[in-house]
């Protein structure tokens, strides 16, 4: 066996002692001992002597000559080392097949107790995802037997070594994709590890690391260099609620988890660094959904002398770039943009999902004079009547009704109101209001026909819209269920969402907030309405969205000072002492040569949750928390001893228990 003894198990030619030669002193000449002293253990075989590997396995048996998806019909005759593990065993008249598989795929093993019984006798031994390592010769499958699914399925290895690293106990759920995917989703990461075996979850995570890569070489082609920002901050309470670290060494002091390299990297353009990026871990302590997780992954990205058209231009340079390395095609550029109000209109979000139609139609002047008093005092109050015409969808079921009712409810609105074409026949408890006109410009403006069912929406503007744009979705996914329509997940439809506005009024607040962030920049021409009208400033702000998610978002930012201080006191109410203490740094470096600056942050979860066509971001994180901010494998959070928190001076105070009800009688 040559070289295996001396530390080089992927040099190994051949695990016979007819291939071994008379003059080696192994176990064939009297050096069994000499052989056990290398772990190894000769035995006899059919065709000379085979060998076991005994405990205490060296470095050397962890080496291979190829992985399990390289060998083929062209290697034949080759004897080989592979590693990896047992993804099944099967028993055909005593001779054992295995399957061993690593990261790359699958080559089958025969384990022949004709050839080598010992060997055989081993093998028996194995159980699914025990981690083995073998060698053997490269042989052909019978006829019949070649399986053209598989790159290694012409050919076996007949093996004539085996290494056990390990045995495996029965894993609590099937490693394959359709199995794993039919268990509870907390079984699944209780055990990661087995989870991130499957074939499903590898290629996730293949796909990420390939973004990621792709992400570093476009931006390095573009000059930009990779610099890292801190991860304690400093706390900023009027953004999301974020996660406070507190200072053993200052007491009663605290950092924040951040959130955004933010400031950090509109302080590097001061500094001078020009282009700037950076795949960025942010905190935040959201609730969860599919898509948000409270550790996350941004592609953070700044650059100075730049402007809008510049973003748009640079942004999707990058998204060619890792489409085309991922999967191997190349978006159509530009990408099509859209002002945030004509989203807002016709699809009811800022993000809209382009790939399907069932846009919203506004129907104020229809009902402007209406019999109908719901519709009519709607319009006359100044809000809107909307609608979409779900076509092919008047077959929904009472239950399917009652859910969009509930969610419209949850956004709301009073109730939901539709009407069913069936038959010839509208069906709805609001069609006897409608006079014959308002019927046939209904018909007109939503092209009803029989089968489909009209939702409406009766609000302000904003509510109405957000409404029926939930209501869209929903419906979509319904006619999808039935066939009726087609979302392809490789439809990819990219939208610049441009032109938001720059402020919103929060209502219990009674105070304007930044739509994306205070350092936006304002479009030049309103600027003048900055202390007037704030609400009808728009913001060089842009949003990137594909298929209804949103991939990234930026700004162009302030750059002077004195407008940033006139958004920060002026417009935004900041007390002056909230703004020294947050941003007085930031607003003192300005003074020092602040270049015009802007960029952008995509995250990287979502868009890799994209690239692999799934829905959840857990999906294509390696170790992700769930829903309610647990980790089931490693089980934290957990408590920490008092002699933690006393180091740290803080005391945990236990939550507020609502008293108990009266006892009845």
């Amino acid at each position: 066996m040559p070289g295996l003894g001396a530390g080089d198990y992927g040099g190994v030619a051949a695990l016979n002692a007819g291939e071994r030669g008379r003059g080696d002193k192994g176990a064939e000449d009297g050096g069994e001992e000499a052989a056990r002293g290398q772990n190894l253990v000769a035995r006899p075989g059919r065709d000379g002597l085979c060998w076991l590997f005994t405990s205490n396995v060296p470095l050397s048996a962890m080496k291979h000559t190829h992985h399990c998806a390289q060998l083929t019909a062209a290697d034949l005759g080759a004897t080989v080392s592979l590693v990896g593990w047992v993804d099944s065993i099967r028993d055909h008249g005593g001779i054992l097949f295995v399957d061993l598989r690593d990261r790359k795929g699958v080559t089958q093993v025969k384990f022949d107790p004709q050839d080598h019984p010992e060997l055989a006798k081993q093998a028996a031994t194995l159980k699914p995802e025990s981690v083995l390592a073998v060698t053997g010769k490269i042989v052909a499958r019978p006829e019949g037997t070649v399986n053209k699914n598989l790159p290694t399925g012409a050919i076996e290895v007949d093996a004539t070594a085996l290494v056990i690293h390990n045995i495996s106990e029965t894993p609590p759920f099937p490693l394959t994709d359709a199995g794993g995917d039919k268990v509870n989703e907390d079984l699944r990461l209780t055990y990661r590890y087995l989870d991130l075996r499957r074939p499903k979850m590898r290629k996730n995570l293949q796909v990420r690391h390939k973004a990621t890569k792709a992400i570093r070489d476009y931006f390095d082609s573009q000059e930009f260099i990779e610099v890292e920002t801190p991860a304690l901050f400093k706390s900023t309470p009027e953004g999301a609620r974020e996660y406070l670290v507190p200072s053993r060494i200052h007491a009663g002091q605290f950092y924040a988890l951040s959130q955004s390299p933010q400031q950090f990297k509109q302080i590097l353009m001061v500094a001078g660094v020009e282009r700037y990026f950076q795949i960025a871990r942010c905190f935040r302590d959201e609730d969860l959904r599919a898509d948000r997780q409270m550790e996350f992954t941004q592609v953070d990205v700044e650059a100075s002398f730049i402007d809008r058209e510049d973003v748009y231009r640079l942004f999707e340079g990058m998204v060619k770039r890792i489409w085309k390395e991922v999967l191997g095609t190349e978006p159509a550029t530009p990408f099509l943009r859209m002002p945030y109000h004509e989203a807002m209109n016709r699809f009811g979000v800022d993000k809209p999902d382009m790939r399907f139609g069932m846009e919203l139609t506004d129907l104020s002047e229809t009902f402007r004079n209406s019999a109908f008093k719901v519709f009519q005092a709607t319009v006359a109050g100044g809000g809107v009547i909307k609608a979409i015409n779900a076509k092919g969808l008047a077959d929904l079921t009472q239950g399917e009704l009652k859910n969009l009712e509930d969610i419209a409810k949850s956004l709301g609105a009073k109730g939901l109101a539709f009407i069913k074409c069936e038959g010839g026949e509208w069906k709805s408890p609001i069609v006897k209001f409608f006079s014959d006109a308002e019927k046939a410009a209904l018909t007109a403006q939503l092209g009803i026909a029989d089968g489909d069912v009209v939702f409406f929406a009766a609000a302000s503007w904003d509510k109405a819209c957000a409404i029926l744009g939930r209501i869209r979705l929903e419906a979509a996914q319904l006619l999808v269920k039935r066939g009726k329509m087609e979302i392809r997940h490789e439809d990819w439809k990219f939208l610049w969402v441009v032109d938001f506005p720059l402020m919103t009024y929060d209502e219990d607040a009674k105070r304007f907030l930044a739509t994306h962030h205070p350092f936006t920049a304002p479009v030049a021409e309103d600027l003048p309405l900055l202390e007037t009208a704030p609400e009808k400033v728009r913001g060089q702000h842009y949003d990137l969205v594909l298929n209804g998610m949103e991939l990234g978002g930026g700004s162009i930012r302030i750059h002077q000072p004195a407008v940033q201080e006139r958004v920060f006191k002026d417009v935004l109410k900041i007390p002056a002492d909230v703004v020294e203490s947050r941003f007085g740094y930031m607003l003192n470096a300005f003074k020092y040569g602040a270049p015009p600056h802007g960029g952008i942050a995509f995250g990287l979860d979502r868009m890799c949750a994209l690239l692999c066509g799934t829905t959840s971001i857990r999906d294509v994180i390696a170790f992700p928390k769930t829903q309610k901010g647990q980790d089931l494998m490693a089980q934290s959070p957990t408590p920490v001893t008092e002699k933690q928190l006393k180091e740290l001076h803080i005391a945990v105070v236990a939550p507020e228990v609502p008293p108990a009800a009266p006892a009845a009688g």
